[in-house]
């Protein structure tokens, strides 16, 4: 199989989809790697490191779409990037379909087989291609919420952690899954007062035995996240029901009563958000605004560090770039359950059950298209 690499284009998107590894894994097993030129240079890979591994170097984007049968990728095809798209071409990258009916439309009328790393599930029921950039996002989360407290980024000039005598922020997490999780960890490491809010008992529990009595559990409902937000000077939201927009648990009420200069990490934004008054925003143009709360809602933040986040990606996404390649699309989903739930888009028609009811789509399940 013929695959091609493009350079990502998004605002500060320095990740890349293959790394030099991952490439050589694949010409020796007889395949062929297109990379445009200059993919990997942000992130220290040039090249020669992609032309030492066997790729071939195109010296532009079109060349990429034109020639390649499977296109990787790491973040969403801009509109630009859709019109290269065509029926019978494979695109494996992060989709986040159900807040973008733009690029769903357009995927629908490329006719391409789209197969979204967010979708993919493990037999363990988790989502291994959404794993390990919730893990960077929740991590960097805690980082941009604890700069834009700082006086300079518009905030109330508070440290996250404190110091002797004078108390921490106080930090509410919306949810515990990989991005919670990952935020706790970095918000009790730097001393902060941590709650963390679910609907599941089971993943409140793990908390607690993960980390004992430095962060306190509370069970999500609508009364609960509102008298936790009122008093919080960082909330970060990481809910995320997969395939699915992201439920809108902080209202625009729920600001009003928060203080001036306190900050919201929105890191559910690629979902759309879980926080009524929050829009997608860019590395270049990160925050915006509202009743006196400071919105960071980038919608790549794991584009911040691109360099480990590709890595990261490249380790997770690798097994299964493999598999499309050696068995075909066709027959590596119809043998694997788990790559199948990936598959989004087909021949014209929404495949994933969440985001045809996210879109009000009519939806061709993914067994029928594999039979078709």
């Amino acid at each position: 199989m013929r695959i091609g690499v493009p350079r990502e284009i998004k605002d500060h998107e320095d990740r890349v989809g293959m790394v030099p590894g991952a490439v050589h894994e694949l010409v020796a097993k007889g395949h062929e790697v297109l990379v445009e030129h200059d993919a990997g240079r942000n992130i220290g890979l040039t090249d020669a490191d992609y032309v030492a591994a066997g790729a071939k170097i195109a010296p532009d984007a079109d060349t990429v779409w034109s020639q390649a049968e499977m296109i990787v990728k790491v973040k969403e095809p801009l509109a630009v990037e859709r019109k290269k798209l065509r029926r019978g071409q494979v695109l494996f990258t992060y989709l986040h379909l159900a807040p973008d009916p733009e690029q769903a439309r357009d995927l629908i009328a490329s006719g391409a087989t789209c197969i979204a790393y967010e979708t993919v599930t493990s037999p363990a029921g988790t989502l291994p291609l959404l794993q390990p950039m919730s893990e960077v996002a929740g991590r960097m989360s805690v980082q941009v919420g604890a700069q834009y407290l700082e006086n300079a980024y518009g905030g109330p000039g508070m440290l996250l952690g404190g110091v002797a005598g004078v108390a921490p922020a106080n930090v509410v997490i919306l949810g515990g899954g990989v991005s919670g999780t990952n935020a706790t960890l970095m918000a009790v490491g730097l001393g902060a007062d941590v709650t963390v809010v679910d609907r599941s008992p089971d993943v409140l529990r793990r908390l607690i035995a993960t980390f004992g009595t430095r962060v306190k559990t509370a069970f999500s409902t609508r009364d609960m996240v509102g008298r936790l937000v009122a008093t919080a000077d960082l909330v970060i939201g990481t809910v995320l029901i997969p395939g699915a927009a992201a439920p809108k648990l902080v209202t625009r009420a729920m600001l009003k009563t928060m203080r001036p200069g306190s900050v919201i990490v929105d890191v559910a934004i690629d979902q759309g958000g879980c926080t009524e008054t929050s829009r997608p925003t860019t590395h270049t143009e990160p925050t915006y605004v509202v009743e006196g709360v400071t919105h960071y809602c980038v919608a790549n933040m794991p584009g911040g560090v691109a360099r480990t986040s590709t890595f990261a990606l490249g380790n997770a996404t690798l097994p299964y770039i493999v598999a499309l390649a050696d068995k075909g699309w066709r027959k590596a989903l119809a043998e694997d359950k788990h790559l199948r739930d990936g598959l989004n888009v087909h021949d014209g028609a929404i495949t994933h059950p969440a985001v045809a009811a996210a879109l009000n789509l009519p939806l061709r399940p993914a067994e029928e298209a594999l039979a078709g």
